[in-house]
């Protein structure tokens, strides 16, 4: 299961991220982001909610239901023990975080879920890698510029890794052209006050401008 998540990964190369997106509305934004062309999602936990851990798996489950297999769903912000085993509980495919939590990280492995921590260091990258993560995520990657990354592929090319925060329309295709594998992409698509205002063929529409990029 966990290599049949990283193919779809890498292959469809871009995660949409939804944070803050209430329950009720999980639904109708992941059809709007599929219609968009977005074939993969993750449902992040929100640190500092009480009802953090119900939420995220009440929205992982509900999206599940509704679109099955056309849409591979992950947890995201999973910094817990607990956090990794409400994300399999509620049937996620993957569980992302910000941080590189070993612990955290073999927990998810051990669950059968494919690991995509976050790392920013070259020694946060292979720590992340040796404990079983299948891709590592580079955050904040758009602060660190194309040239950070660049110079540490060159010692660490056989890590793949996704680039998250900072991504957006117009240097997606550049991340992805320098030695990227997938994007997360989190507000610049999954727009809150869109969602809440209904407008959800809005935020079709951002995800095609993006996944057109990934065609070029």
């Amino acid at each position: 299961m966990e290599n049949k998540v990283v193919e779809w990964i890498l292959k469809y190369q871009l995660v949409a991220i939804s944070r803050g997106v209430k329950p009720e509305l999980m639904v109708k934004t992941a059809k709007a982001l599929y219609d968009g062309g977005v074939r993969s999602l993750e449902i992040t936990f929100n640190q500092a909610s009480d009802t953090c851990i119900q939420d995220t798996e009440t929205s992982i489950k509900q999206v599940k239901q509704a679109l099955g297999d056309k849409m591979c769903i992950g947890a995201g912000t999973v910094m817990t023990i607990e956090q990794a085993e409400a994300a399999y509980q509620a049937g996620a495919d993957f569980a992302l975080a910000p941080d590189t939590n070993i612990d955290v990280i073999k927990k998810i492995v051990k669950l059968g879920m494919a690991a995509v921590p976050g790392a920013l260091t070259p020694t946060e990258i292979a720590a992340a890698y040796q404990a079983g993560a299948s891709i590592v995520k580079l955050f904040p990657a758009g602060n660190m510029g194309l040239n950070y990354v660049k110079a540490i592929r060159g010692p660490i090319n056989h890590v793949p890794l996704m680039a998250v925060g900072g991504v957006n329309v117009e240097n997606i295709r550049e991340f992805l052209d320098n030695g990227f594998t997938s994007v997360g992409i989190g507000s610049n698509i999954v727009k809150n006050s869109l969602i809440e205002a209904g407008k959800f063929d809005e935020i079709t529409a951002l995800a095609k401008a993006y996944t057109e990029q990934l065609e070029k």
